[in-house]
């Protein structure tokens, strides 16, 4: 077990008090944390403040050669840190590995990223053009089941585009955060990236900091709606990527054989603790038999298990309160008298936070494991007739996050597409990000972006100049 230590103005400290961090497969601490507070808060908020000063300066080139600098202290290390990751998050090697190669590859790309200037209007009367200028100082909220990639998704936008960050980890996942923490260290000016840790009670005090400017966070939606209470204090810029209730659609042309390994990982992948996993799959009535025994026999061939264990595919659940929440949802369905095709039993003799691959067959619209976000490793697959149905029964959330259609029949696809309410629609695939694409929710799932130039954008305001020509002064 080691202990590790916040960044604050350029450097590596503690404050001599300490959060324990719990490996989730066996329930054994790892690792150390400063439980932080309002004092290590207001530092670090005035060491990016007095950096900001100087940040807001430098040329888009300077911005990106540092973000490069990050991807490569990342890449360089990735063997250690996806190591570090799975004992702290608890996903297998490989999907850790995914996570870690992804930041990096998400920084190195979006360092590339440029917000130019504007022409609005340019004749005789007047020149008019629109720049973009950075916010300030930036609050970015972390969760824990993508760690990593949530806080280079955060940090790498708000330094290309000029601001500086104080960062929050989730309590449950800093670990390998802090240990890139370290290896950036002399890599960014200091004050620019500061990340400090504490319990949950010290979002709140990000979010209502008088001097931090703008709040992005990654959660769920009844934290983003605290979050925007807490910020409108001050009126402070927010980007809020929320919970989804995600829909897959399956069309009876699909090829049962070739999607139901797909549909399995497009709901399981890191134990279904994903924003954008399929959480609800709508199968044709043609092909519901035969496609829903292909998942559950594939499903029989994925172990679970340690996520530091060679051939182990599905990890346990990150922490104790979202596994007993994933629990208590199966427990539901139980005593509904739904059908189980696999799973709906635990070891109660054993340690670590595991929930055994669960899918349903074709439980009520209205059941609770088909209506709330599950964020576990189950599956709900329901059965429709029509495509105007399906449609509408997909949209008929409070969620609007993700969500996709599988069919030989592109077109048809992109036809359903365009209908569902959903910020990002897949084509037979899922999860796929670009660093060049913007990512954002409808409705509860969020609202501001991600990602592309679009993403950058929500860490600038626009300022337009405008000189008159042939003006008599």
């Amino acid at each position: 077990m080691a202990d590790y230590r916040n960044l604050i103005d350029g450097e590596m400290v503690d404050n001599g008090e300490w959060l324990e961090v719990l490996n989730p497969a066996n329930e054994q601490v790892v690792g150390r944390v400063p439980a932080c507070g309002k004092d290590e808060l207001d530092r670090a908020v005035a060491a990016a403040r007095r950096a900001f000063k100087d940040w807001k300066k430098t040329s888009p080139e300077e911005r990106q050669k540092v973000v490069q600098g990050i991807a490569a202290a990342i890449k360089e290390n990735a063997d250690e840190l996806f190591r570090l990751l799975t004992s702290e998050q608890g996903k297998p090697h490989a999907q850790a590995q995914q996570e870690i190669y992804g930041a990096a590859g998400l920084a190195a790309a979006q360092s590339t990223l440029t917000l130019d200037d504007v022409v609005n209007q340019d004749d005789d009367t007047r020149l008019s053009r629109t720049r973009r200028v950075p916010v300030g100082v930036v609050g970015g909220i972390v969760p824990w089941n993508f760690p990593v990639m949530m806080a280079i998704q955060k940090i790498v936008p708000a330094l290309v585009a000029g601001c500086t960050i104080v960062l929050k980890p989730s309590p449950f996942t800093p670990l390998t955060t802090l240990r890139i923490a370290e290896l950036i260290k002399d890599v960014v000016p200091a004050g620019t990236v500061n990340i400090i840790t504490g319990e949950d009670s010290l979002g709140p005090m990000i979010t209502e900091h008088p001097d931090i400017d703008k709040i992005t966070f990654t959660g769920s939606t009844a934290t983003g709606k605290k979050i925007m209470e807490g910020a409108s204090g001050d009126l402070k810029r927010i980007t809020l990527e929320l919970g989804g209730n995600d829909a897959s659609i399956v069309l009876p042309d699909a090829d049962v054989e070739k999607v139901a390994e797909q549909l399995f990982w497009s709901s399981f992948s890191n134990a279904g603790q994903v924003c954008i996993a399929a959480k609800r799959v709508y199968i044709h009535k043609d092909i519901y038999d035969d496609l829903s025994k292909a998942i559950a026999e594939y499903a029989k061939t994925v172990v679970v298990g340690d996520g530091s264990q060679q051939g182990t595919g599905v990890g346990p659940i990150q922490n104790k309160k979202q596994y007993e929440r994933v629990l208590e949802l199966i427990q539901d369905a139980k005593d509904n008298g739904y059908k189980f095709l696999t799973g709906g039993d635990k070891d109660p003799s054993g340690t670590g936070y595991y929930v055994p691959i669960t899918i349903l067959d074709n439980p009520p619209e209205d059941a609770r494991i088909v209506a709330e976000e599950q964020f576990g490793p189950v599956m709900p697959l329901l059965k429709f007739d029509s495509i105007d149905e399906v449609i509408e029964r997909a949209n008929n959330s409070e969620y609007g996050l993700a969500g996709a259609v599988w069919t030989k029949d592109t077109d048809k696809g992109v036809e359903i597409a365009e209908q569902l309410e959903t910020g990002t629609v897949w084509i037979n695939e899922f999860m796929h990000l670009s660093p060049f694409s913007p990512f954002g929710g409808h409705k509860q799932s969020g609202f501001g972006a991600e990602y592309g130039l679009d993403g950058l954008k929500e860490f600038t305001y626009p300022q337009v100049i405008t000189v008159k020509r042939d003006a008599a002064v």
